[in-house]
């Protein structure tokens, strides 16, 4: 699966570049250099990159706009950023405006460089693959009730395909909790392993039971605003996601909240 991985350097220096293509030269990677942020949005417009090591002081366009930019258009690339301009305003700018994963100072360090890009190739497959299984368990429900609405007079094929949909959600490997009328309806292994939770939330109201800013989360998602958040739940750090459940007729059923354990860009 991990395979022709992609990293994108990006630096109007040519050392630095030539630099760079020399550190990842016996990895089994295809790096490929820009020396201008345009250049750069150019290449991501043809390549399928996978990871984005930009510079911070370039000009026309510097780093953070260059990484805005990418996270508008590829939010799902993985954003580093290298500087030797140690500020710390500069660093909170890029991490918030771009998104950005890591900033790493330069002179850089060869091996915490490296380590740093399997982290973040590890972090793109991880999101990948737990937005595909939130894709499908969305699937699955959406499959389920138009089954059950065609065949709504066969009672067993009901019985059976929930069984089936409770667990598959059990069985995720990614924290899910199921939210209907504010009180907690669904909730797998992971989510009361990974959250520290354990069963105690099922059936009961989520105002009494979830932490402020989890509920925060909730309203926004709600309200049809933020649906993916930093957070620590009871200890562990990690990232929020929201998802609105919508019937048929177009009205809210619901809302899944899924949490990945980890980083959270």
């Amino acid at each position: 699966m991990k395979k022709n991985i992609k990293i994108l350097c990006v630096d109007d220096e040519p050392n630095v570049l030539n630099a760079l293509r020399r550190l990842f030269l016996d990895e089994d990677y295809t790096v490929i250099t820009a020396a201008s942020a345009q250049e750069g949005l150019d290449i991501l417009r043809n390549e399928h990159i996978q990871i984005v090591i930009s510079d911070y002081r370039m000009p026309n366009m510097n780093g953070v706009e260059f990484l805005k930019e990418v996270f508008t258009r590829w939010p799902d690339t993985v954003r580093i950023v290298l500087s030797g301009y140690a500020d710390t305003a500069s660093i909170v700018s890029a991490i918030n405006e771009g998104q950005v994963y890591k900033f790493i100072p330069k002179p850089w360090n060869d091996d915490d460089l490296k380590v740093n890009v399997v982290n973040a190739i590890e972090r793109y497959y991880l999101f990948k693959e737990n937005a595909e299984l939130t894709s499908q368990l969305v699937r699955i429900n959406e499959d389920l009730k138009k089954l059950l609405d065609e065949n709504a007079s066969l009672l067993e094929l009901k019985s059976e395909m929930l069984e089936a949909s409770q667990t598959m959600l059990y069985s995720l490997p990614v924290a899910v909790l199921g939210i209907s009328d504010n009180i907690i309806v669904q909730c797998n292994e992971a989510w009361a392993t990974e959250t520290g939770s354990g069963w105690g939330p099922l059936g009961k109201d989520a105002d009494n039971v979830l932490p402020p800013q989890v509920m925060e989360f909730l309203e926004m998602v709600r309200a049809g605003g933020k649906n993916r958040k930093k957070i620590t739940i009871n200890g562990k750090e990690g990232c929020l996601f929201g998802s609105i459940v919508r019937g048929g007729d177009n009205k809210e059923r619901g809302i899944i909240l899924v949490f990945v354990h980890g980083d959270c860009a």
